[in-house]
C-alpha cells in the first residue's frame, strides 16, 4: 500500500456517483484578504497602477493585471499539466495564427481540469464580478493552447460578443523573452487602431494574466523561438453585459491611378519575348480562364531582372513600415526616392502597354481595345479590324532582335487612338490601378480584415531575390473565401515570376507570417533574409 498522503493530490471530495472523486482547488489566498481585495477593486474602479507580491494591475496600455502564484497546491498544478498534454490537439492555422488548440474544456470529466474549472467560473468569478463591479455570467468558455516552435497569435482585439474579461494561466517551463511566446500589449492611435507593442508580459509558471476586453485591447503571442519547450496554457472569457462600442473605423481607400501613356516598346524592353508572342498569349489565356490563375515563370529578361535585384540589395533604398498590426506589417519603398531602374520597372506596371496586354493573358476588359463577351456580340462585324488593333502589343516592332529588349528608333509601335464611340461607353469604367514595391522579412505579414470595398480584381505579384525560399518560412499570399479557413490557391514566392490572380467580391486573401525558420536563408549562402515583391491590383 502507498504511503503518500491523499491531502498531496489536493483535497478530494466524494461526487455523487458512488466511487466517484472530485478534486477540489483553491486560487491565491492572499488575493482573497480583504483589505488586499479592496485596494485592488480600489485601483481597478480608478484605472490606477496597483503593486502587491501577490498581484499586480495596471491600466496601461489597457487594463490588465497580472497574479503570480494564482494556484496554492503545486501537485495539482502537476496534475493538471499531465491531463492537459494527454488531450487531443488540433492543429489551428490560418491568416491570424498558427498553435495547437484542445476541444473546448467546458465538459471535460477529468479531475483536475473539472476542479480547474470550478475554481475559475466559481470562486474566482465571484472574487472577479466584486473586483470590476461586473455581474460576469456563468458562461464557460476555455480551452486549451500549445504553442510550440514558430507558432503565433498576430495582432487581436478579443472582441466578440459576450467577452468582458479574457485570462490566461501558463503552465510553462522555466521561461525568459529570448525564447519568445511573450503576451505583447499595443498602444492605440487617435482611431483606436493598435500602433505598436508596448509592453511584453513573460510566460510564467502558475501566473494568471486577465485583462478586460475592450476596442483597445489589442495584443499578441510572439512567435515561438524555442526548439524544445512547449509553452502551454489554458485560456477562456468570462462574459457579461456588453460594453459601448465606438463605430467601427474604416481606412481611406487608396487612390486608383489609370494607365500611364506607354506603348509596347516598353514590353519589348523588358518582357521575356516567349510571353510577346500571339499564340502563347492566347494558350495563356485559355489556361487564365479555366483556373482564374497561372504563374509566368522567368518573366522578365534576365539582363533586366538582374539589374532590379542589384538596386533592391542597394542599403540606400528607403522604406516605410506599414500598419496597422491588425491588418497589416511590412514595408514599402518611398517611391519618389527610388533609382531609375526601379522606377522604370513601376511605370511598367502602370503602363497602357501592359494594361492591354494583361487583358490578353486573361481575358479582362483592361484596356478598350480588348474584347469582353459583350463587345464580342456587339461587333462581330467588326471583329476582324478589332483583332489587328489588339494584337498590336504582340506584334514584334520592326528590326526587333530576340533577347535585346532594343528596336529602332524609327520602329516604335503606337498605340492606336481610342475611338470617340468607346470613350463615351468608358468614360464611367476606365481600368485603374494601385499598386506598391514591398520588402518581406521575419515578422512580417498581412491579415484578412473587413473592408467596405470589396469587388473583382485581378492581382499581379512580380518576386523577386527568393532564391531558395521555402514554404515553411511563410511569405506565400493565400486566397480563401470569406468566413472559411480552407485555402482555395496558395501563390509562393518564386524567382523572378509573375504571378496573376482574378478573384471575385467572396475572396479575400493575405500574406502568411515570415517566421524565424527565414533567418535560415543566410545559411545557404543567400546574403538576405526575405525577398521583395511588385504588388498591383487592377480594376475593370
Amino acid at each position: 500500500m502507498s504511503g503518500k498522503r491523499r491531502a498531496d493530490l489536493g483535497p478530494v471530495s466524494k461526487g455523487k456517483k458512488k466511487g466517484k472523486r472530485e478534486l477540489t482547488g483553491e486560487f491565491s489566498a492572499a488575493i482573497r484578504e480583504e483589505l488586499l481585495k479592496k485596494q485592488v477593486a480600489e485601483a481597478w474602479s480608478r484605472r490606477t497602477r496597483f503593486s502587491h507580491d501577490a498581484i499586480v494591475i495596471d491600466p496601461d496600455p489597457f487594463h490588465h493585471c497580472v497574479i503570480p502564484n494564482f494556484i496554492q497546491c503545486q501537485t495539482f498544478l502537476e496534475g493538471l499539466q499531465k491531463e492537459l498534454l494527454d488531450l487531443d490537439f488540433h492543429e489551428k492555422c490560418n491568416d491570424l495564427y498558427k498553435f495547437k488548440q484542445s476541444d473546448d474544456l467546458k465538459n471535460r470529466d477529468d479531475l483536475h481540469i473539472s476542479a480547474l474549472r470550478k475554481v475559475l467560473f466559481e470562486d474566482f468569478r465571484r472574487w472577479l464580478s466584486d473586483i470590476a463591479e461586473i455581474d460576469l455570467e456563468s458562461t464557460i468558455d476555455i480551452f486549451c493552447a500549445k504553442y510550440e516552435y514558430t507558432d503565433i497569435l498576430l495582432c487581436h482585439d478579443d472582441e466578440l460578443e459576450g467577452r468582458r474579461i479574457a485570462f490566461i494561466l501558463y503552465l510553462v517551463p522555466p521561461w525568459d523573452k529570448s525564447l519568445g511566446g511573450t503576451l505583447d500589449l499595443y498602444s492605440t492611435d487617435e482611431h483606436l487602431q493598435p500602433k505598436q507593442i508596448v509592453k511584453s508580459l513573460i510566460p510564467s509558471w502558475n501566473t494568471l494574466v486577465f485583462f478586460e476586453v475592450s476596442p483597445v485591447s489589442y495584443h499578441q503571442v510572439s512567435e515561438v523561438l524555442s526548439e524544445g519547450k512547449c509553452r502551454l496554457s489554458i485560456s477562456g472569457w468570462f462574459h457579461g453585459p456588453p460594453q459601448t462600442r465606438p463605430s467601427s473605423y474604416f481606412e481611406p481607400l487608396l487612390p486608383r491611378s489609370p494607365h500611364i501613356p506607354r506603348d509596347s516598346e516598353i514590353l519589348y524592353e523588358w518582357i521575356n519575348p516567349v510571353y510577346m508572342d500571339v499564340d502563347s498569349q492566347a494558350q495563356i489565356q485559355e489556361e487564365f480562364e479555366e483556373r482564374s490563375e497561372i504563374l509566368l515563370k522567368e518573366f522578365f529578361k534576365s539582363e533586366k531582372y538582374e539589374e532590379i535585384c542589384e538596386a533592391l540589395e542597394k542599403k540606400d533604398l528607403e522604406w516605410s513600415q506599414q500598419g496597422p498590426p491588425n491588418k497589416r506589417f511590412y514595408e514599402t519603398a518611398e517611391e519618389e526616392k527610388l533609382p531609375d531602374v526601379l522606377r522604370d520597372c513601376m511605370e511598367l506596371f502602370r503602363s497602357e502597354a501592359l494594361f492591354l496586354l494583361l487583358s490578353n493573358f486573361t481575358g479582362l476588359k483592361l484596356h478598350f481595345l480588348a474584347f469582353s463577351d459583350e463587345d464580342v456580340e456587339e461587333h462581330t462585324e467588326d471583329s476582324e479590324e478589332e483583332s489587328k488593333n489588339i494584337s498590336h502589343v504582340s506584334s514584334k516592332p520592326e528590326n526587333y532582335q530576340e533577347g535585346s529588349g532594343h528596336t529602332s528608333q524609327h520602329s516604335k509601335t503606337k498605340t492606336a487612338p481610342e475611338p470617340e464611340k468607346e470613350k463615351a461607353k468608358n468614360k464611367s469604367s476606365v481600368p485603374k490601378c494601385i499598386g506598391e514595391l514591398r520588402r518581406w522579412k521575419n515578422g512580417h505579414y498581412t491579415l484578412v480584415h473587413d473592408s467596405k470595398n470589396t469587388e473583382f480584381a485581378l492581382d499581379l505579384l512580380f518576386y523577386c531575390g527568393c532564391k531558395g525560399w521555402k514554404t515553411e518560412y511563410g511569405g506565400f499570399t493565400s486566397y480563401i473565401a470569406k468566413g472559411e479557413d480552407e485555402e482555395l490557391l496558395t501563390v509562393n514566392p518564386e524567382e523572378n515570376s509573375l504571378a496573376l490572380v482574378y478573384r471575385d467580391r467572396e475572396t479575400v486573401k493575405f500574406v502568411k507570417h515570415i517566421n524565424h525558420q527565414s533567418l535560415q536563408q543566410k545559411k545557404t549562402g543567400q546574403n538576405r533574409t526575405g525577398f521583395w515583391d511588385f504588388s498591383f491590383v487592377y480594376y475593370e
